[in-house]
């Protein structure tokens, strides 16, 4: 292979539209390899924060402690910090024990019913020793309204995430700590709902044969599309394409204008450069950190993979695979 050879590409992205846990993007000049990767890297391995330890001290409910905490695992955490928190096996303050301020953070938990009403125990109850990370649902809670004073925590998209319901005399006491990981470990550190991204459709309508149809094949023609791609513009009653990216690649349109017999009528393919993303969050981190955050990880794993193969080459090309292969 010639060394001369550049294969760098400039990828250039464009926001068509961001939320704190939903954003639609294109992805432009790169390949579907490149884009295979960030997303994959978006769900498997941007870190977060979640519940990984939990010691319960008392637990009366009519849920098993296990069950428990794999609840309390899945609650998902403010974790717009965990980039710089330090992985919990890798942490030299806590000789890897993953109980320390710099790799987790602590939770405590402590309800009774007393009453004859049932007690929902929920996100809302955790308390957390780090301001930074709390549940979700509560942050949503108390930066949504912009009076403080009309916060009703009893209302029920406030009330928080349920863990568990007591009754009369029941009781649960526990202790959890949160730790750093990524979705590759377990899907509680993932950060992503979904994440999605489709080859951006190009369509070409043949106008010389769409005028020798009637309305009525017309308007057939555009009903054969499950997804509502193309219409009819009401004055001229030309046919014009209303939604291209609706279209999910199904083929029905193209089957439909051969059994017209009018194949031709439409050519679609897809820009083998050209993607569209869309992006939801859990809320763990906002969808716009996510992507710039998935990037970074990227740009660490392909620095990686340069600085072995310069060390390689530094070696002569002679790698201990090649040593290995040579020894047998």
């Amino acid at each position: 292979m010639d060394s001369g050879v550049s294969y760098q590409r400039f990828p250039k992205i464009r926001i068509r539209e961001m939320r704190d846990d939903f954003m639609k993007m294109e992805v432009r000049e790169t390949d579907a390899s490149m884009a295979n990767a960030l997303r994959r890297v978006m769900i498997a391995e941007v870190p977060t924060i979640a519940i990984d330890l939990v010691e319960i001290t008392v637990n009366s409910s009519v849920l098993n402690d296990e069950f428990i905490a794999h609840r309390l695992g899945l609650i998902p955490l403010t974790s717009a910090h965990a980039m710089d928190m330090r992985f919990a096996r890798d942490c030299d303050s806590c000789d890897g024990d993953g109980q320390c301020e710099f790799c987790s953070v602590e939770f405590r938990l402590a309800a009774k019913c007393d009453s004859d009403h049932t007690l929902d125990v929920t996100s809302a109850d955790l308390q957390s020793d780090d301001p930074r990370v709390i549940p979700v649902d509560l942050q949503r809670a108390f930066s949504a309204p912009s009076d403080p004073d009309s916060l009703d925590l009893a209302s029920t998209d406030q009330k928080g995430i349920l863990i568990v319901k007591l009754r009369r005399g029941q009781e649960l006491q526990l202790r959890a700590i949160a730790r750093k990981g990524i979705g590759k470990d377990h899907a509680k550190w993932s950060p992503a709902a979904t994440v999605t991204f489709m080859y951006e459709p190009q369509i070409h309508i043949n106008e010389e044969m769409m005028e020798t149809l009637t309305l009525e094949e017309k308007t057939n023609w555009v009903d054969s599309s499950p997804t509502k791609v193309f219409g009819i513009d009401p004055e001229t009653e030309q046919v014009v394409v209303v939604d291209a990216e609706a279209y999910t690649y199904d083929d029905e349109v193209i089957k439909k204008a051969e059994s017209m017999g009018k194949p031709g009528l439409v050519e679609i393919y897809s820009k083998e450069d050209s993607f569209i993303f869309t992006v939801e969050s859990t809320g763990a981190i906002k969808a716009s950190q996510m992507v710039m955050n998935a990037i970074d990880v990227l740009r660490q794993k392909l620095d990686a993979v340069r600085l072995h193969d310069e060390s390689d080459s530094q070696l002569g090309g002679f790698t201990e695979l090649d040593a290995h292969l040579v020894g047998n």
